[in-house]
């Protein structure tokens, strides 16, 4: 129209997808990009016990009966902690019996003992239980395979599931007592996201995913990475899906903290082979 102001004009069809695409075979899998400082997985371990030990620390004394997580305030779950820990000890010394064990039955009698304890007194047998382990794996080979909790993983793999499960925890009882949530440091992160993305296919069989799907995994910020991961049984033609979110949020999403409909996600793919993926990262979660 003469002297009118044209309307956008409207895109190709497919655009996007193709921008997409071209943008994930740029981007092979690999780390993100500034690299960040390559750390072991005991001193990953021993930074995440560290930062929980501070919250600890600054707990009030009527912080400790906050509710944190089903049946348990945040005294029962540092008990719980440092129940996981004793088991983890039990572990390193090849003890069958904590191979299978339940990982939250297992420390019932840890939570027990904090009954009417101080609270500064469960935080201290917690911070011993945490620097023994740190004790016992000091002169270890962290390639060397054990044993707990239905898992079967190197020694290095553990420490970090074991950071894992402390940044978790450290954030429930943030939540609970309305403290801001943490991150880890971008190299325990990084150690965080290669681990979760490496597990996905076991995420997989957990959660009884068994049609083959080929899944990009693209995780932004300090401690991502991009991974190209397959999940299911194997065979002929499988689906590909691709997933873009930040780092710390798919953690989360590890962590069984937020749902699939929490992330702020880039999704392409099938939606049902999506949400497959998605459910395979929240299995991973031992509690």
């Amino acid at each position: 129209m003469m002297g009118g102001r044209a309307g956008p004009a409207e895109l190709p069809g497919g655009l996007r997808e193709r921008v997409l695409a071209a943008s994930w075979q740029a981007r092979p899998a690999g780390r993100a990009l500034p690299e960040v400082p390559q750390i072991s997985p005991a001193e990953a371990f021993g930074r995440t016990a560290d930062a929980c030990h501070g919250l600890l620390c600054a707990l009030r004394d009527e912080d400790w009966a906050a509710p944190a997580r089903p049946g348990l305030d945040v005294q029962g779950l540092v008990g719980h902690l440092a129940g996981v820990e004793e088991d983890t000890h039990r572990c390193l010394a090849g003890d069958p019996e904590v191979a299978m064990a339940d990982h939250v039955e297992s420390t019932r009698p840890a939570i027990a003992r904090q009954a009417g304890r101080p609270g500064a007194r469960t935080r201290r047998e917690w911070r011993r239980a945490a620097d023994r382990t740190l004790d016992l794996v000091g002169t270890r080979d962290l390639g060397t395979e054990v044993a707990v909790y239905g898992l079967r993983l190197p020694l290095g793999a553990l420490l970090v599931v074991r950071a894992f499960e402390l940044w978790t925890h450290d954030n429930d009882i943030r939540r609970a007592v309305a403290l801001p949530p943490s991150v880890p440091d971008p190299a325990t992160l990084g150690l965080m996201t290669d681990l979760a993305a490496r597990l996905l296919p076991h995420g997989a069989a957990r959660a009884g995913v068994r049609e083959p799907v080929d899944v990009h995994l693209v995780l932004t910020g300090p401690g991502g990475g991009t991974w190209d991961v397959a999940v299911g049984d194997g065979g002929p033609d499988p689906a590909g899906v691709g997933i873009v979110t930040d780092a710390p949020g798919f953690c989360r999403l590890v962590a069984n903290r937020v749902t699939p409909g929490d992330l702020d996600a880039c999704l392409t793919g099938p939606p049902g082979r999506i949400a497959q993926v998605l459910a395979a990262a929240s299995a991973l979660a031992l509690d």
